[in-house]
């Protein structure tokens, strides 16, 4: 049997990979890390398929240590300090430290991330992590403050085309057959930004073909998809796809597919603090100020499942869900600080209006700090119109209220 098409087109050198500019292109920083041969402990963070496992290979290949990897699914503490003995002998004489690359590092608990902060602190190895779920929420924060936190992105349409046109003119088995891509929006779409599953539905829709030339269009790629949808795997790529459905069926206030959705999780044994959490970023995001109330119910479903647990935590997520489905929906407060953050990138530090300005010296005072500052307390109704903006922001709107009662108010 082959080695599949995704592991065959894996990069092996930085120059392969496409996409994460900002971290292998000309100047990105885990390419300077390399040239200058300066590897510190780093975490990447980001979906499946985006090269994670790829960029800590080749990072340990392209600076000449010795490499160590293991699976925290299946990896426990006597496993790493194994790893950690090893690591110590064969570092000697100029030799540089050998890199532990920890998949899923998420999953490991506060004893196994403990077994490695000595290591990683006195540099007797230098420690990869990948993760797609948010280090600050599972990775202790000794462990954490000792590792840069580097955050890949889902590859683009362009990107994904490009690894398309490269599989087909030069992996070693398709190279040699006559492959048509007629029509590539399925295939791109399924793909959902990640490489692996891109490569994968390109690998099974040429499998239902028996003779050249093979075609590739977006009807065979909605049939193969069909019949060859994987069981829930909590910790592979359909999990993905459930969690996408469950998201978008409480934004799009359908209380009955999202319980679905929900239960499918649930089923599967999915980890009720990671569907507690994107119901917390649900009511933020997708809720708003539209009922802001949301917010404190979904911090508390996180809460109250963290201490109830599995069985009983089914009802509260349940009741939180559907009551984040039913919900007035807004996005205005997700807008505004994401149109903030565009204004403060390409503005850079505008000053501090001087009437704003705190004057706790007296130079400060004779420089006009504070001046012509009104309180808003001492006017009727705790409130007087002044500017708060940069003077070159004036006016500028980043919150623009949503149509629901609330915001209205």
């Amino acid at each position: 049997m082959p080695t599949p098409l995704a592991e065959r087109m894996r990069p092996t050198k930085l120059d392969d990979i496409i996409g994460q500019k900002h971290l292998v292109g000309k100047d990105g920083v885990i390419r300077k890390m390399i040239e200058q041969n300066n590897i510190s402990s780093f975490i990447l963070w980001g979906p499946p398929g985006t090269g994670k496992t790829t960029l800590a290979k080749i990072t340990a290949k392209s600076a000449k240590r010795q490499f160590y990897t293991l699976s925290a699914v299946s990896s426990g503490v006597k496993d790493v300090r194994e790893v950690i003995e090893k690591a110590k002998k064969s570092v000697f004489f100029d030799n540089p430290s050998p890199i532990l690359f920890i998949d899923e590092i998420h999953r490991f608990n506060k004893s196994q991330q403990d077994a490695l902060l000595g290591a990683v602190e006195d540099g007797t190895i230098v420690l990869i992590g990948a993760t797609t779920e948010n280090p600050s929420f599972e990775v202790i924060s000794a462990l954490l403050s000792r590792c840069h936190i580097y955050i890949l992105e889902n590859l683009n349409v362009e990107e994904l085309e490009e690894i398309l046109e490269k599989a087909v003119k030069q992996d070693e088995i398709l190279k040699n057959k006559k492959i048509k891509i007629v029509e590539n929006k399925a295939l791109i779409q399924y793909s959902g930004g990640d490489a692996r599953k891109l490569l994968n539905i390109l690998e099974t829709v040429l499998s239902t073909q028996s003779a050249e030339p093979f075609i590739v269009n977006n009807d065979m790629v909605k049939f193969a998809i069909q019949n060859n949808q994987p069981a829930y795997d909590k910790g592979g790529e359909w999990h993905y796809d459930v969690i996408s459905a469950f998201i978008k069926s409480v934004r799009g206030s359908d209380p009955d597919a999202a319980v679905y959705w929900l239960a499918r999780m649930l089923a599967a044994g999915e980890d009720v603090k990671f569907i507690a959490r994107r119901l917390i970023i649900l009511a933020a995001e997708d809720i708003g100020l539209a009922n802001p109330n949301a917010l404190l119910i979904a911090t508390n479903c996180f809460n109250a499942v963290n201490v109830v647990g599995m069985p009983e935590a089914r009802i509260i997520l349940s009741q939180t869900t559907i009551y984040l489905a039913t919900s007035a929906k807004s996005n205005s407060a997700y807008l505004a600080i994401d149109n903030a953050l565009n204004t403060v990138k390409e503005t850079g530090n505008l000053n501090v209006p001087l009437h704003l300005r705190n004057a706790p010296t007296k130079l400060m005072k004779e420089l006009g700090y504070g001046e012509d500052y009104k309180y808003p307390h001492a006017f009727p109704g705790n409130y007087v119109e002044q500017q708060y903006l940069p003077d070159e922001l004036s006016n500028t709107k980043f919150y623009i209220p949503g149509n629901n009662n609330k915001e209205k108010k």
